[in-house]
């Protein structure tokens, strides 16, 4: 791409599955690097879509890119984008004088692999090969769908580094006119923290996932012992069908409603320390630091499970065991000559209980919502918090009364105790109780008006201390907000 005028250009290497427009005096199968007309105004619109949006918002065309020769691609521009490959920067070494004093900006993305296989990124290479060029990078991380369709609808955020001020100034104003948020990332021995950030799958999800996984395992485990196994060995009854849906249906309750416990757990923990220290200056252990991090993502995955739970259940009266139990039930009435059958309190719980689940399922479907970015961002801090905190604390007091309700009179009858093992819902109880209580404890007047102290600043007598150097050996209280 290069920039009439002298502003812009990009070298870009052959590669499988791109194509170039070709001047007719070319000769035939010769490649060179394009070259395209753009003015500044231009550049906040999209760089790759065939129409853009113009200040009016109508359509505008973008300007055609044509193939030229390298000597003549650097010739003027002052900035140029290096497109290609590392192994072929070596390609450029024959152009080191017209290229002196220009800036490179190096866009490349290493493999996996190659990242693991070089010590220097790839901007570091290019800096050796051209020291008297100052390297950038930068828009490694934009997405070709985003190039596409503006920054609107991607990643807006361009990692920007360069060992030279001016040289990254310059593309740090260019990633804004274009629409991008620029993020200074300081010196170019961060390039390598750069070019691993597209290398990256959810890093942020890794542990909640395996959290999540390790409960459901281990629930499912615990209920086919209790419900499956333990009829086949004792009573003789088949009941393996139950495995691809009800006991599903039973394990992801237990998991969303551990998950969301384990969100409201570490706030609670984090407290009592505050309480304990008598501040809120000191640096919490790093495995609390880790936990408050990956509560947003331990609570989206809390209402995956719930919301799969509520898909399964709305499934269970279509299952074909299902209605074999109903026409069973109705031939056992007929025996019995009953003609009505009605239990007044087990109505009454069904109905209870029901009720608490779709209220908790939607109170967890609200903590989702604005904990999307696009929704949390139209939040002031307030607004954020009375949701998160206050509506996620009625949420997990709405599940345990969902979970009590289900329970009822359950753990206190002997035929519930398989194996002797309890009921699966008194295992899930043992976390929330315990998050429930805390919280309430914190509530009192005691508790409560000490922990606002110290979140305003108040410290206890002693509560910091370090000592200065030299021969003043004088230790003082001092706190950094």
């Amino acid at each position: 791409m290069h920039m009439e005028g002298g502003q812009l250009g990009s070298l870009v290497s052959r590669a499988p599955g791109l194509s170039y427009e070709k001047s007719q005096d070319m000769e035939d199968g010769a490649f060179h690097p394009q070259s395209a007309t753009k003015t500044s105004g231009e550049m906040d619109k999209p760089l790759i879509s065939h129409h853009l949006m113009d200040s009016d918002g109508n359509l505008a065309e973008v300007p055609t890119a044509r193939v030229t020769f390298q000597e003549e691609a650097v010739g003027s521009p002052e900035v140029i984008f290096v497109a290609m490959f590392r192994e072929h920067y070596s390609t450029l070494c024959s152009l080191s004088d017209q290229l002196a004093g220009k800036i490179l900006v190096d866009v490349s993305n290493p493999t996996e692999q190659e990242h693991l296989q070089h010590r220097e990124s790839n901007a570091e290479y290019l800096a050796s090969l051209f020291p008297t060029c100052p390297v950038v990078k930068a828009f490694n991380v934009i997405s070709a769908w985003t190039l596409q369709s503006g920054p609107r609808d991607g990643n807006r955020q361009v990692p920007v580094c360069s060992d030279q001020p001016e040289a990254k100034r310059a593309v740090l104003e260019m990633a804004q006119a274009m629409g991008f948020t620029p993020v200074d990332m300081g010196s170019l021995a961060s390039a390598r923290e750069v070019e691993a950030m597209p290398l990256r799958l959810l890093p942020g999800w890794k542990v909640p996932a395996l959290l999540a996984l390790g409960l459901f395992i281990f629930f499912y485990t615990y209920n086919f012992v209790r419900d499956v196994l333990q009829p086949y060995l004792q009573e003789d009854k088949n009941k393996f069908y139950k495995l691809p849906v009800s006991v599903v249906n039973m394990t992801l309750p237990c998991v969303a409603y551990v998950l969301l416990s384990l969100v409201y757990l570490p706030g609670v923990l984090a407290a009592a320390l505050q309480l304990h220290r008598g501040t809120k200056y000191r640096r919490f252990p790093d495995w609390l630091d880790h936990w408050l991090q990956h509560r947003k993502q331990i609570g989206l995955l809390s209402f995956f499970c719930a919301a799969l739970h509520a898909l399964y259940s709305l499934c269970l009266p279509l299952r074909r065991s299902h209605r074999y139990e109903l026409v069973n039930l109705v031939i056992k009435q007929v025996s019995a000559n009953k003609s009505h059958l009605w239990v007044e309190e087990e109505v009454w719980r069904m109905e209870i209980y029901l009720s608490l689940g779709v209220l908790a399922l939607g109170t967890l479907s609200l903590l989702a919502v604005t904990s999307l970015p696009s929704i949390a961002n139209s939040l002031n801090w307030r607004e954020f918090t009375f949701v998160q905190s206050t509506l996620g604390f009625v949420g997990l007091v709405l599940s345990t009364l969902h979970t009590l309700t289900y329970g009822w009179t359950r753990a206190f009858e002997e035929s519930r105790y398989k194996f002797y093992l309890p009921p699966t819902f008194t295992l899930t109880l043992l976390v929330p109780c315990v998050v429930i209580l805390a919280k309430v404890l914190f509530l009192l007047p005691c508790f409560s008006r000490r922990l606002y102290k110290i979140r305003r600043g108040w410290e206890k007598e002693g509560a910091i201390n370090f000592t200065l150097p030299g021969d003043h050996a004088l230790a003082q209280k001092t706190s950094h907000v």
